[in-house]
């Protein structure tokens, strides 16, 4: 069988179209109908292997036909829905603080008065609302054509605190704890939520201020995220569009049990640190499906980060990521772990994804001073076009105030202890790269701790990008400027075969261990 259903709500279903190899763009496109009593309810062309259906009518069954097969369903029963427009929510107001607060005032009654497991429903409009706090057990459905707008003023907007009474991470910043400003939509130790439709979120980013002090502070905290979920367990995101956030777009922070699938997250390509989608200290996640084009990382995984004392109390792991059926775009990475990694990532799966215009395929990053390890990370069919530097692992990243200093820059063996970080078993396979531009992979790992074992299966280089211009493929001192270079590697063990099958590399391009200035 090739249809399959991924996820199904009282309003929405997921299906799969196509099993692998198929990646996220279903070529050539499949009709498709959904139907009800026999009834044609929906019908279209589908261009992804991931396909969201909605609105659909809760406790019914449908059947759906596609590509010759059919799929029967039945959706979730729901216990009760209301509008926002029943506690006074507003479409189409001015973009003022008075109107965001009375909406966000209605948002908050309407919440408070739905049944466990209901349903509310934002109609189609233009909904401008100060920052709202989902609860548990309750869908938020964004209906097509509703669009739930932060606005451009800054006055009154809530700050989240660094930690909870109780001591534990709350508000956070770059893997620590910090005071931040809450993010328009978000949700703290919540259980069985989910966010659904085929309507917009919009963070304001391109509005107000946010995007013009990005590492710094105002009024005492940090900039918000889009989406920020901190301790959520149970959390579903299908259908909607998420654009221009203040900082990172989708941020989940120590969730368990999480599903994303069928995404747009978008952010200009030069608006700051507006990453697309970062699971922090994160445990079973699955993103399926989804569409990215940011103005950072698509998708950066983390763990948390030490602070310069060696601060640990808030770290926890990530693990058990899985990524399919994505496709990347024009981000500084498609598929990011670190820097913030000090927790540790670990049993990392990316596959059947598509990646285009970004500045590097797989990018591990890491530094002296983090400790904890990357382990256990996969790269399956995977297309790359146009993207700078293939694969990457660095573990002399320069991030931080102290970057570029001698004690994390050195390639002097240094003592190893509980700050040594360890990138290692990293293995991928079934990867095709086109218009490559400076390196099919640049991996630079600690003398005292080296990288490895990576292992190369099927990784075939097709073609050069002719207009590329010499860089370093990686943020670290020292590095030499490349272009059009196969593998090089220092500190890393580099195991497999690789193809050229349309690239004038030599075998000793292929895998050459130099990757220091001359």
């Amino acid at each position: 069988m090739t249809l399959r259903c991924a996820a199904v709500t009282p309003r929405m279903a997921v299906l799969c179209l196509a099993p692998p190899p198929a990646r996220f763009t279903l070529d050539p496109a499949r009709p498709w109908r959904l139907s009800r009593d026999g009834e044609t309810v929906a019908e279209g062309m589908a261009s992804r292997v991931v396909l969201p259906l909605g609105p659909l009518e809760p406790d019914t069954a449908y059947r759906v036909d596609c590509g010759g097969e059919t799929l029967g369903f039945t959706t979730a029963p729901c216990p009760g829905a209301l509008e926002v427009t029943d506690f006074g929510a507003r479409a189409g107001l001015a973009d003022t603080p008075v109107a965001a607060a009375g909406n966000a005032a209605a948002f908050a009654q309407a919440i408070a008065a739905l049944p466990k497991g209901g349903t509310l429903i934002v109609p189609p409009g233009h909904w401008v609302c100060a920052p709202v706090e989902l609860r548990s057990d309750m869908i938020l459905h964004l209906s097509e054509g509703a669009t739930l707008a932060a606005p451009s003023d800054r006055s009154g907007w809530p700050i989240l605190p660094a930690r909870n009474p109780d001591g534990t991470m709350l508000g956070s910043w770059e893997g620590l704890p910090a005071a931040c400003f809450r993010a328009p939509l978000h949700a703290i130790r919540t259980r069985n939520l989910t966010i659904e439709g085929l309507g917009t979120l919009d963070g304001g980013g391109d509005r107000g201020d946010w995007w013009t002090w990005a590492k710094e502070t105002r009024e005492g905290a940090r900039r918000p995220r889009g989406l920020h979920l901190t301790d959520a367990e149970a959390t579903r995101l299908i259908g909607f569009t998420i654009r221009n956030a203040p900082s990172w777009t989708i941020h989940p922070q120590g969730c368990h049990d999480l599903f994303a699938a069928c995404l747009t997250i978008q952010a200009p390509h030069d608006s700051p640190n507006t990453d697309g989608f970062d699971p922090d200290m994160c445990e079973d996640v699955t993103i399926l499906g989804t569409h990215f084009s940011v103005g950072d990382d698509c998708i950066a995984i983390k763990a948390g980060k030490r602070g310069d004392k060696g601060e640990a109390d808030h770290l926890r792991p990530t693990r058990r990521i899985t990524v399919q059926h994505c496709l990347m775009e024009r981000g500084h990475g498609g598929c990011v772990i670190g820097s913030e990694m000090s927790g540790s990532v670990t049993d990392v799966t990316v596959c059947d994804c598509e990646m285009v215009g970004t500045d590097r395929g797989l990018r591990l990053k890491t530094r002296r001073g983090r400790g904890g390890e990357i382990a256990r990370i996969v790269m399956r069919n995977v297309t790359m076009d146009g993207v700078l530097t293939a694969l990457s692992a660095n573990a002399h990243y320069f991030c931080d105030h102290d970057g570029h200093a001698d004690w994390v820059q050195s390639r002097a063996p240094a003592a190893v202890s509980q700050l040594t970080p360890r990138i290692g078993q990293i293995t991928v396979e079934d990867v095709e790269v086109r218009s490559l531009a400076h390196a099919l992979g640049a991996f630079l790992g600690l003398p005292e701790a080296p990288i490895g074992p990576i292992r190369l299966s099927k990784v075939t280089l097709v073609s050069l990008d002719p207009g590329a211009r010499p860089e370093p493929p990686l943020m670290a001192d020292g590095v030499r400027a490349l272009r059009h270079a196969g593998v090089r590697a220092e500190h890393a063990t580099v195991v497999g075969d690789l193809s050229a099958d349309a690239a004038p590399l030599s075998t000793d391009d292929v895998l050459n261990r130099s990757l220091a200035q001359p």
